[in-house]
Formats: structure tokens, sequence, C-alpha cells
């Protein structure tokens, strides 16, 4: 029931890659015509290896899913400049900060997912995550790495070593500035 010759005038082409914001990065593997409610529906077939799952979703409906293409590498580096940016801090209550990622990756951007990292990566080294927080966490990390991977043509390894490193020198450098005192730079400035 495979239906190449209609996947022309889809969104997205057989064997291409793809976001499904909470899902994951995968690919479509191809686009049949299935019978729904006695109707004709295009269905995008699409492998998600990160939890080894197929899933089917309707031509017209899958930009409603949240399902976009992989970004340009610029937009991937803009997302990973991100980590570098300051940020309010967010509420010390778990459910209302959870409540607030979940909604983010919902949403689907590169930007809303490394937003996300971010935010649960600084909570995380200043108190433990609960549970359901700390898989929000991992699934937007690893969605973040997947697809920086894919847009940057980088092995999710050599990815995921970029993301910390970032993560870590932008915590570093909090950590120096707050180490600073001023009158050490005027003992300097005097030599």
């Amino acid at each position: 029931m495979s239906s190449s010759a209609k996947g022309n005038n889809t969104t997205f082409k057989k064997s291409q890659q793809v976001v499904y914001p909470l899902q994951g990065v995968g690919q479509v593997k191809e686009i049949v015509e299935m019978d729904f409610k006695g109707e004709k529906t295009l269905y995008y077939v699409i492998y998600l290896p990160v939890s080894d799952m197929t899933v089917k979703i309707p031509v017209d409906r899958a930009e409603e899913h949240g399902i976009r293409a992989i970004v340009p590498k610029e937009e991937a580096e803009t997302a990973l400049d991100l980590f570098s940016q300051e940020f309010e801090p967010v509420s010390a209550d778990w459910k209302m900060r959870y409540q607030m990622n979940l909604d983010l990756l919902k949403k689907g951007s590169i930007h809303d997912i490394a937003s996300v990292v971010r935010t649960l990566y600084t909570r995380k080294k200043v108190k433990e995550l609960p549970i359901m927080e700390r898989k929000l966490y991992d699934s937007a990390l690893q969605l973040l790495v997947d697809e920086v991977s894919f847009s940057l043509g980088l092995k999710t390894k050599e990815v995921e070593e970029l993301v910390f490193s970032k993560l870590e020198v932008d915590a570093g450098e909090e950590d120096e500035t707050d180490d600073i005192v001023p009158d050490d730079e005027d003992i300097e400035d005097d030599e």
C-alpha cells in the first residue's frame, strides 16, 4: 500500500530525517495510504531509533503534532550558543518548572529544546532533580544531541561532548565571576 507517487505533494519525503517533539529524531521510512473511517488518508511512517518505535502520523496533521525537518547548521549552532546567554532563574517549585519545560518541549523548536536543557542542567547542578524532571531533562538532551548531530554532520558522542563543554564553560564562567574580588584586579594593575 505504499504510495510514493502521492508522497510527491507532502512536506517530508521518504528517508528524510525529522524531529518529533517529545519522541525524538526519526526517519520517514515511507508514506502510505490507509483507510481511516472509510476515507483514504496519507500517513508518514516514521521510525524513531531512540525508542525503537515506528509511528504513523497523518500527513495533514503532521504540523499539528509538531513534526518538523532537522534545522540547518546555522540554526543548530545558534541553539548551542544559547547556553552562553543570560537567563532568568526559574521557579524553585519543581511542578511549575516541569510544566513550563514540558510546554517548551511540546513547542519543539531547537531553541526551546536547548533552553530546557540549559535550565534543567543548571538546576541539576544546584540540587538533584525529581524523577519526572530528570526524565524530561534526559529526553530534551537526547533530542538536542540527535538533532544537532544530524544538522552538523557529527557523531552523537562528539555533540554530547560539545554540549557539556559549552554548559560547563558557561557554568564555570559564572562561578569565576562570583569569585572575583575587586581588590585583586587593582593590585595587578598597580604592578
